[in-house]
């Protein structure tokens, strides 16, 4: 039998080992943190309407942060990103993560079909309000003007430069225009063209009387205009700056009238099997580092605590042309049968 004593011996030999145990867990602590930090990880399927180039850069700037997440693309146009998740709707899975498109009325028609995910972003501190959704399905990441580019060889007075000039009969057969059957900025800028007093659906008919010629996105526009193939381009202005940089014969012009401006919003599909990936990729986008590789790649940023890219002070005066996001929505599938109807398939 063991003596009292001895009991009492044992017993606060016990509570001693237990206190140094608990000790050594608590030790342990910050590995604990740093496992967790390690749950962002896996594959991140991105489905974007962005440049190759600006696409690849971006994933490349978020795995240097979180390396281990692997970064999958599929790039097309808006148009043709919202055809694929049509289809894998129909199939029962849809494929992507994150969607990166051009347009907010985009995003609005996919938050009323209940595909986006609400996410309380803590990265909303300098984003302008007046941009954002106020339930948080989507997020703007840039603006995006839509303007006029012309061939500097072919034409010397960018001042007198405005949308009218795109319709006048002596530059009959010399503008190029995106389509908006494939581009989602062409398909913003004609919803918001319809819903201007001084433009509307009549000016889509001039630029047709007067032989426009549509192409598929703005990538093609530049390389028209640049080339000398055509004197005028209407295209988004970070293609048109990006390429006066890189020595073409190009320049960009806001049209006094207005313009319109995409938003090229970011959101979370509802069924994304890597929320925490997808999370942090929608962070990393809105941060003050994500804004400024925008910048870096010629974009307006969407954050008022970053400086626009140098040489960008015409856009502080820019007008900008708008319309009630709802209407566009309601409208976009009718805008895409009267364009084909205008202009053929």
């Amino acid at each position: 039998m063991i003596k009292p004593g001895k009991i009492q011996s044992l017993l606060l030999w016990l509570l001693f080992m237990t206190t140094i145990l608990l000790a050594g867990c608590g030790a342990q602590q910050p590995a604990a943190t740093t496992e967790k930090s390690g749950e962002i990880s896996g594959k991140l399927q991105v489905y974007t309407s962005q440049p190759d180039s600006d696409i690849s850069k971006l994933a490349a700037g978020f795995t240097k942060k979180y390396p281990q997440v692997q970064v999958e693309v599929f790039r097309s146009g808006t148009e043709e990103v919202i055809a694929r998740i049509n289809t894998e709707m129909k199939a029962g899975k849809i494929g992507a993560d994150v969607l990166f498109l051009a347009d907010a009325p985009t995003f609005e028609a996919l938050k009323v079909q209940n595909l986006l995910l609400d996410y309380q972003s803590g990265e909303l501190k300098g984003v302008k309000q007046e941009l954002l959704d106020t339930d948080h399905m989507y997020f703007p990441t840039k603006m995006i003007p839509i303007g006029i580019v012309i061939n500097t060889n072919k034409v010397k007075e960018l001042d007198k430069v405005d949308w009218n000039t795109l319709s006048e009969s002596e530059n009959k057969g010399q503008t190029v225009m995106p389509s908006p059957l494939y581009s989602g900025a062409a398909a913003y800028n004609l919803g918001i063209f319809r819903n201007q007093s001084e433009l509307g659906w009549n000016y889509y008919e001039k630029l047709k009387d007067n032989q426009v010629m549509v192409v598929k996105g703005n990538g093609d526009v530049i390389k028209r205009v640049a080339s000398g193939e055509k004197s005028f381009g209407i295209v988004v202005d970070f293609m048109a700056f990006n390429a006066a940089k890189q020595g073409s014969p190009v320049a960009f012009v806001y049209p006094k009238t207005g313009s319109a401006v995409i938003t090229e919003p970011v959101g979370i599909v509802k069924t994304t099997q890597n929320a925490a990936a997808a999370k942090a990729f929608v962070d990393f986008v809105l941060s003050a580092e994500g804004q400024q590789l925008a910048v870096q790649q010629g974009y307006l940023p969407v954050n008022k605590d970053v400086n626009a890219p140098e040489g960008r002070s015409a856009a502080a005066a820019l007008k900008i042309l708008n319309a009630p996001i709802k209407k566009l929505v309601e409208q976009r599938d009718a805008d895409k049968k009267d364009f084909t109807v205008l202009f053929g398939g």
